[in-house]
């Protein structure tokens, strides 16, 4: 909502102030003559500490300035007779400096302040001194506290008393507090309550602390001697407090209401509230202390009645009722105000108060009571109105009007002053006023003047405010404007006028456009390290500069690498569960605010589960239940129960199952002989939680196994062996210690007994069996517990041997290019010593069937895995006309047996392959030059070839297709410009079809990226002239080099000066040195002398 809203209560709130003053309410200037105004003042119950000096204050302004006097207890009070007790200058405040060794409560009591000039005497209220205090609580010795148990007690506190009173609370003797619930209270009187009492009431003492203004007292404690009985009686609800059944209070108005009901009873009774009339005060109504406590924040005239408090228990119910009274200290309905009057003006001064019960008026003038003042006959008293007649100059006073009941009271100054003066201006001059469009604004003129001046407002030249509209003069000099439009910018002018003169003043009003939010933040929800973007667009007046301010549930923002503001943006980065709530964009001109919010949710993974409890324990389940966590706005889908033991793989954990998100409470199956403890995780949709506490253990009893061992199998790994193997057991199956397996075995279709053994192993070889012969076999698991279940039989196989036949009438029935199909017939099942795995073919390119071509020799095979009485195969992946030679064997899972007899087949002739390499070369500017070499395979008797070629990067369409013989490999083509390109494809031909073709496109030359009219420069005559002087210039030179060489290689590296040689200087004496180099030998000395080689000096 804008603040253009609660700018316009706060107005409604000061004209009420400023506007109902009766005939002419307004301040004096203080360079007037008038009576005193008491401006500060302490509160009524003033209540100070010992420890520091107290200050009772009192400030006052008049003309003269006032003197101050002060009465204590209604008695005159002189302070500069007390050392210790001095008045402020220019002040009426007191200050009491409690030295060490004075009682401060010498100096409690009543004072009240006068504040006197020529004009009268003002009087402050009466301010009750009193001095905070600690009492010590006396030490006594308290004898045990026997009681029956099941019997209600109470335990009182009676602290001492103090100012103010203090704050009860009871400890253990533990030193920590009392925990209250439904069978203990502690009352508003600060006793301690039982409902009833059991034996777990004796194992701590009870003890009654008080905390102090300064300090914490606390009672001897209280021990509690329960009395046991085998039965403890159940019984009716009885009240503790308060005592009978009915009961009243009396609560002021505006004040909170507190009700308390505390019973008795076995069981403990359960407390309701409920009103004999109508309904309870919900919205103001909080119940507290398992509903003993019934708490209104803020009593009205409504809430009065009968409150009933009913206690229950399965024995029975009883009732209390409360009638509560709202009553109310006195409040203005009129208070009296100042009157500025001329001389024979009438006036007069009204008080009225209003309370429960209603208030007595007194009327008092310069702090004494009318009727103990002489009268005055220009003076009358009417209840609670004041009547001056026909006033003159020495009327001027203070009066007081005091209304009290029995609650307080209220005491209100109001002076009456006599004088004259010409109009004058209060308020700053010219002043300046801004306000929204359409809002209610003020323009203030405050004034003086005596006889009260007649104000009037005028704008462009008109009055305003006296016919209605929009506009309203008030008494007080000010001007409301109601719904401000553009028109009502300009300036106004306020005008007072008596008959002793006239004054003015003017001020100017600006309407400006209001501020309104056009792109409010929208609900945000967001993944916990995501980032959040919240917009917040606004709308505002061009000549009001605008601030822009974020807050989150209240509390202003402070933003940082995390929390940036981006032009209409605040981003919020890598997002944390600490940045969820209502997010506010305010935005402020010096008029008016905008605001609007928007909440962001974070979502997050779940919390863990906590408080595991394992119940209802049996041998093989046990019931867990946890206390979810919270979802952090992801509802959990999924609770997923891991568990560790401790024997086989401590601290390693391991799912155990998992459950639906609504459940909290599951049978978990376990397994025998371990010892469980579990924990749980939950699952949204954002990830994992962390996983709980873990529970506390549980050991399941030992059982025989009651699972078999898995994949039990009897392989074959010698021709006389078969090893029989299994999988174990897990450990959760173990059921036991002393795991181990009973191995069952005798050969297929035989009479034979079954033969076992017991191993710890995961394996058994059985020796010397007949070459692959069935054996029928099981596995058993066992323990210390007993034998588990036999497993279901399983055929092994022992060993196998090399088959000892061959297949026979191998053949092929069809061939074409690349295929072939086989043929043979079995070899007899005894003579594969095995199980079948395959016949395999073993076949290679003998040669091709063009004479001239090599081939590889390379040898392959292809298995075929069928069965039945005339078996066939197909070879793939043969290469066209061709001489191929095959054999083939029979293979078991472990060995071939021996080849058959070598067949040979031909492949029919094929497509060939592309051309071994196909080349485009451009010899001349408008000539393409193709060659090509035979494919390496060409799969038959090649017919020819077949040239196609179309343009690729021009607008002309078509494909021309060339066919030449098979001895061809070359072809020249003109080309109708050089800038033309083209795509080539040649393929070989046989007489089954064409071959796989070769692509090439014609090569793309660097002169092709000139334009068509430029010149090649090569054939220029200047450039061959330049060449032909370069290369003649080169030969000149390697002449002068060569000469300069045949002279020794002498340079001249001195200037032509006359200058000394250095005696070691080795150079000739034209300035010339030798740059040969004599070359040192690296062979030793010894070679060197033998071989003749010298080294210079």
């Amino acid at each position: 909502m804008p603040s253009s809203c609660w700018m316009v209560a706060m107005a409604k709130l000061l004209l009420l102030l400023l506007l109902s003053r009766g005939l002419y309410a307004i301040e004096i200037p203080l360079d007037l003559k008038q009576p005193p105004t008491i401006t500060k003042q302490s509160v009524k119950d003033h209540i100070v500490d010992p420890r520091d000096s107290a200050v009772v204050e009192c400030e006052a302004k008049g003309n003269p300035m006032p003197v101050f006097s002060w009465r204590r207890n209604g008695k005159f009070f002189n302070p500069g007779r007390d050392p210790r007790v001095s008045m402020r200058r220019r002040s009426g405040t007191l200050d009491i400096a409690f030295y060490s060794g004075l009682d401060p409560e010498d100096y409690e009591g009543e004072y009240q302040c006068f504040a006197t000039n020529d004009f009268g005497s003002a009087v402050s209220n009466k301010i009750l001194l009193r001095v905070s205090k600690s009492p010590v609580w006396p030490k006594e010795f308290l004898e045990p506290v026997a009681v029956n148990q099941g019997l209600p007690l109470v335990l009182p506190c009676d602290p001492p008393p103090s100012v103010p009173p203090p704050h009860i609370f009871w400890m253990n003797s533990s030193m920590m507090p009392i925990v209250e619930d439904r069978r203990l209270t502690v009352g508003l009187n600060g006793d301690l309550y039982f409902s009833s009492i059991t034996v777990n009431d004796t194992r701590t003492t009870y003890s009654c602390n008080a905390r102090f203004a300064q300090t914490i007292q606390q009672k001897s404690p209280y021990t509690i001697k329960v009395l046991t009985t085998r039965l403890v009686a159940e019984s009716v609800p009885s009240f503790l407090f308060p005592k009978g059944t009915a009961s009243s209070k009396v609560v002021l108005r505006g004040k909170p209401l507190i009700l308390m009901c505390i019973a008795a009873g076995v069981p403990t009774p359960t407390i309701t509230w409920s009103k004999k009339v109508g309904d309870l005060p919900r919205r103001k109504l909080r119940l507290e202390n398992f509903n003993k406590t019934l708490r209104i924040t803020s009593m009205s005239d409504d809430n009065a009645g009968d409150y009933i408090c009913t206690a229950s228990n399965r024995m029975g119910a009883t009732s209390h009722t409360i009638t509560v009274r709202v009553q109310a200290t006195p409040y203005w309905a009129n208070k009296p105000e100042n009157l500025v009057l001329t001389s024979e003006d009438n006036g007069k001064l009204i008080c009225r108060a209003n309370g429960i019960p209603k208030p007595t008026i007194q009327w008092l003038v310069n702090g004494e009571p009318v009727d103990s003042v002489p009268p005055n006959p220009r003076r009358q008293v009417a209840g609670d109105t004041l009547i001056l007649r026909s006033v003159q100059i020495g009327d001027s006073a203070v009066y007081q009007c005091n209304a009290s009941n029995e609650h307080g009271y209220l005491l209100a100054n109001a002076f009456i002053s006599i004088q004259e003066a010409a109009p004058r201006m209060l308020g700053p001059r010219n002043q300046l006023v801004k306000v929204m469009e359409n809002n209610r604004t003020f323009l203030y003129c405050p004034f003086f003047g005596s006889p009260l001046p007649e104000l009037r407002w005028f704008k462009d030249g008109q009055i305003v405010g006296r016919d209605g509209g929009h506009y309203k003069a008030y008494t007080n000099g000010t001007l409301e404007v109601r719904h401000a439009r553009l028109d009502d910018q300009g300036t106004y002018t306020c005008v007072a006028n008596n008959r002793l003169g006239k004054a003015e003043n003017q001020a100017r009003l600006e309407v400006k456009e209001p501020t309104r939010i056009t792109r409010p933040p929208e609900h945000l929800r967001a993944i916990r390290g995501s980032t959040a973007r919240f917009e917040c667009r606004a709308k505002h007046d061009p000549t009001l500069p605008i601030t822009v301010t974020w807050k989150r549930n209240g509390r202003l923002l402070v933003l940082g690498w995390r929390l940036q503001k981006e032009d209409d943006f605040l981003a919020i980065s890598s997002v944390r569960r600490e940045d969820e709530g209502n997010y506010t964009c305010t935005v402020r001109t010096e008029l008016d605010r905008a605001s609007a919010s928007a909440r962001l949710v974070v979502l997050d993974r779940p919390d863990p589960p906590t408080d595991l409890e394992l119940s209802d324990p049996t041998e093989r389940s046990i019931r867990i239940t946890w206390t979810p966590g919270n979802d952090n706005h992801s509802p959990t889908k999924e609770y997923l129960v891991q568990y560790e033991e401790d024997y086989w793989e401590p601290g390693r954990w391991k799912n155990l199952s998992s459950y639906p998100g609504n459940l909290n409470s599951v049978i978990l199956p376990l397994s025998p002989f371990i010892n469980y403890q579990f924990r749980v995780y939950a699952i949204n949709a954002i990830g994992w939680s962390k996983p709980s506490r873990p529970s506390q253990r549980y050991q399941t009893s030992g059982a025989a196994p009651d699972a078999v061992p898995g994949n039990i199998r009897g392989v074959g790994t010698w021709k006389t062996r078969m090893e029989i193997r299994w999988e174990p057991l897990e450990d959760t199956q173990r059921n036991g210690p002393h795991l181990r397996y009973i191995v069952w075995w005798r050969r297929r279709d035989s009479r034979e007994e079954w033969k076992n053994i017991t191993t710890y192993w995961l394996r058994h070889i059985i020796y010397d069996t007949d070459t692959f012969t069935p054996y029928e076999i099981k596995v058993q698991a066992v323990n210390d517990f007993g034998l588990g279940p036999e497993s279901n039989v399983v055929i092994g196989y022992s060993g196998e041997d090399r088959p000892i036949a061959a297949p026979t009438n191998l053949r092929v029935s069809k061939t074409d290019s690349t295929k072939a199909t086989v043929h043979w017939t079995p070899v007899p099942s005894k003579t594969i010593m095995g199980l079948l795995k395959e016949y395999k073919v073993y076949y290679w390119r003998e040669s091709s069937q063009l004479k001239w071509l090599s081939v590889s020799r390379e040898k392959k095979s292809k298995g075929f895995n069928v069965t039945g009485p005339q078996p066939w195969g197909v070879l793939t992946g043969l290469v066209p006309y061709s001489n191929y030679k095959m054999h083939m064997v029979v293979a078991n899972s472990r060995y071939e047996g021996p080849a058959s007899s070598t067949v040979e087949f031909q492949t029919k002739e094929g497509v060939p392959a592309p051309p071994r390499f196909f080349r485009i070369q451009q010899r001349h500017m408008d000539t393409l030059y193709l060659d090509w070499d035979r494919p390496a395979e060409p799969n038959g008797i090649l017919t020819g070839y077949t040239l196609k070629y179309q343009v690729v990067n021009g607008t002309r369409g078509g494909r021309t297709q060339l066919d030449f013989p098979p001895n061809t490999t070359y072809y020249s083509m003109n080309r109708p410009d050089r800038y033309t390109r083209y795509r080539f494809s040649l393929a070989a031909r046989t007489q089954v079809g064409v071959g796989e073709a070769a692509v090439e496109d014609s090569p793309l030359f660097t002169n092709e990226a000139y334009t068509r009219e430029q010149v090649d420069i090569a054939t220029q005559g200047w450039f061959i002239g330049v060449m032909c002087a370069i290369a003649l210039l080169v030969v000149i030179l390697l002449i002068v080099c060569f000469i300069k060489k045949s002279r020794g290689g002498k340079y001249p590296v001195r200037d032509k000066k006359d200058l000394p040689l250095d005696p070691v200087d080795q150079k000739d004496q034209d300035g010339s040195f030798d740059y040969r180099i004599n070359r040192v030998p690296t062979l030793p000395y010894s070679k060197r002398v033998r071989w003749g080689i010298t080294v210079a000096p």
